[in-house]
């Protein structure tokens, strides 16, 4: 029997293991807040292989966790915050300082904020700013960033073969249906967004930095800075209204909303949308691998 979204992401984070709380390693905190906690293998527990160190980068955050193929985490689950400024060899760099304390991975899955393609970044938004989201663009790192062998450098440093995808785009793969045509939107420091076709990404539409209202983009009016300036109300507003729009361009059959500000919505977003937790961009990490090409 097929199983729901929710049930899907339930199965990939409970694999059976017994529940413990994620502890801390190092001077690196363990994500706190609201979302559920992914379940953790005990010394109990018999490990399934392969294990994937799961990368979720952030605009304000850099996540990671190594899991087995069941989805239930080996260690502990660590966060940093994201370097600003932040060009590729400061995040590289930071990347590995996060998963030193780790437990040993056999491959590695990387969500990145940004346009990416074999491998490589084609355009990095918020990483490319000065201070972090919100401050000026750059120029040295939009040409850092612009065509940067991510996938390979990482795969590199940290000893296993790695992928790369947009980070939306992994938090969709542990969340989708299978059926039909899927969007996901992921609401934190900016807006990202991914198209499925019958379980499988579709070639990434930066669908954020289109046109809203011809007075900035999707990204400038639904990011964390504008939810912080107009309240959660008019944003919430605002997302139903892109929605809409999404819709309208679109016709989904499913709509799937995430990321660290998704709790913060006051609005029916419709009987199509459905809220999930922000632990699918790690969770996603497992599915990225089932892929036959990224």
């Amino acid at each position: 029997m097929r199983c729901s979204p929710c049930e899907r992401a339930s199965q990939l984070s409970i694999g059976g293991a017994r529940h413990r709380r994620v502890t801390h390693v190092g001077s690196l905190a363990p994500v706190a807040g609201s979302e559920r906690t992914i379940d953790a293998v005990t010394s109990e527990d018999r490990v399934a292989a392969p294990l994937t160190l799961a990368i979720d980068i952030g605009g304000t955050g850099l996540k990671a966790a190594v899991l087995d193929v069941d989805g239930r985490m080996i260690g502990d689950r660590v966060r940093t915050k994201t370097p600003y400024p932040c060009p590729p060899r400061v995040l590289t760099r930071a990347l590995d300082r996060l998963t030193h304390a780790l437990a040993k991975w056999d491959r590695v899955s990387v969500g990145f904020p940004g346009f990416v393609r074999d491998g490589r970044v084609l355009n990095a938004p918020n990483l490319s700013t000065r201070r972090g989201p919100g401050s000026a663009l750059s120029r040295k790192l939009v040409d850092a960033w612009a065509g940067f062998p991510l996938a390979s450098d990482l795969e590199s440093r940290l000893g296993a073969p790695t992928r790369l995808a947009n980070d939306a785009d992994m938090h969709g793969l542990a969340v989708v249906s299978g059926e039909g045509l899927e969007l996901v939107l992921t609401l934190g420091t900016g807006l990202g967004t991914a198209v499925f076709l019958d379980g499988r990404p579709t070639p990434h539409l930066e669908l954020a930095l289109m046109p809203f209202h011809g007075r900035g983009t999707f990204q400038d009016h639904l990011g964390n800075r504008a939810r912080r300036r107009i309240g959660n109300h008019r944003w919430s507003n605002r997302v139903l209204e892109a929605v809409e729009m999404f819709d309208a361009l679109l016709h989904v059959d499913r709509l799937y909303v995430g990321g660290g500000n998704a709790k913060k919505l006051t609005v029916d977003l419709g009987h199509r949308a459905q809220r999930v937790d922000n632990a699918a961009g790690i969770l996603g990490g497992i599915r990225l691998w089932e892929l036959d090409h990224v």
